[in-house]
């Protein structure tokens, strides 16, 4: 285990600057016009032993549309709009188009490949975190398309506030399953792409996002080199016995208590999925002090998955925010190997 002390006032300033980059208007891309295409996903491995059978797909084509957004002279990054239907649709329109934005080196080209990763947001969901890390990474030599999870961004019905997670437990459980299917697409259609190392495929996921993106990971054999930051594992005995539960645990002894629901929930707990996730180039970054997942979920996590790295920030969970810069340094390094 590595711990890390906290980064100086310089490094919080060039945080708040690099998550604040994407709300600039970049200059436009005149020289490209949207293309619509048909890609491939076809199972990259056998996935009657190295898939979880929710996650399975089959082999199909599905069409897309990639638009020019802006580039970002300056910081050497062109900004992608992406969609595409999704594999497991939901019925309600506007969640069954997949959205995700695509940050790519400006010189990234067939000629001069890079790395490549998924990103997966927050439970806030305004993009301001992936968007960050978007742009961090392609910086850096290393593309990264965000991809909004279902029911958030542009996937949210009008006038809805209907979010990932709900009070209705069918409702979440099947908008992580989309949620999942949708990447396992991205992963393909991110593997085509001319400018990227298909071999050198890799997932970031933050908060909510390690959570899902555990499962993703677990899923997709093209993602290699997998960063959860705040992540989780063991969720009902996380938070079972936490102080704030203490007001519902008499109603969910009602309904069977701690064993019925760590039953129901397996299916999305990213402990479930420790096997595949053993096999993954697998960095933990996780907050000592945090006070919305609990460090002992973190512990669970590294000790089922392997006891891979994981580095510990004197922080909570939103105080961990102040550490972004390492954290992202570490990310690139790791994402790059």
């Amino acid at each position: 285990m590595t711990r890390r002390t906290a980064p100086g006032v310089i490094a919080l300033l060039l945080l708040m600057f690099t998550l604040d980059l994407p709300a600039f208007a970049g200059d436009p891309l005149p020289e490209e016009a949207p293309t619509t295409g048909t890609a491939r996903f076809a199972p990259a491995d056998d996935q009657a032993n190295n898939v979880p059978e929710r996650y399975r797909l089959p082999a199909q084509d599905f069409a897309y549309q990639l638009s020019p957004r802006f580039v970002m002279r300056h910081a050497g990054v062109k900004v992608y709009d992406l969609s595409f239907p999704s594999p497991a649709p939901s019925g309600k329109a506007a969640n069954d188009t997949v959205h995700a934005e695509y940050f790519v080196p400006a010189g990234a080209s067939p000629d001069a490949k890079v790395p490549a990763v998924l990103v997966l947001d927050i439970l806030d969901g305004r993009a301001v975190v992936a968007r960050g890390q978007g742009v961090w990474l392609a910086q850096h030599g290393v593309a990264a398309l965000f991809v909004y999870m279902a029911h958030y961004g542009p996937r949210r019905e009008p006038g809805s506030n209907e979010r990932l997670l709900s009070m209705d437990f069918e409702h979440s459980m099947a908008a992580i399953r989309q949620t999942v299917l949708d990447c396992r697409y991205a992963a393909a259609w991110l593997a085509a792409r001319p400018e990227v190392k298909a071999d050198e495929l890799g997932l970031v996921g933050t908060s909510l996002g390690s959570i899902v993106g555990a499962n993703v990971a677990a899923a997709e054999p093209r993602l290699r080199n997998v960063c959860l930051l705040l992540p989780a594992g063991g969720l009902v005995d996380a938070f079972y016995d936490h102080p704030r539960a203490k007001p519902y645990t008499g109603y969910l002894d009602l309904i069977g208590g701690k064993d019925a629901i760590k039953k129901a929930i397996a299916p999305a707990d990213p402990l479930t999925y420790a096997p595949q996730l053993k096999a993954k180039n697998l960095l933990l970054l996780a907050a000592s002090r945090d006070d919305i997942l609990p460090p002992k979920s973190a512990l669970a996590l590294w000790e089922a998955t392997g006891k891979p790295k994981i580095v510990w920030y004197d922080s909570t969970h939103v105080g961990a925010a102040a550490y972004a810069v390492p954290a992202l340094k570490a990310v690139t390094e790791h994402v790059k190997r």
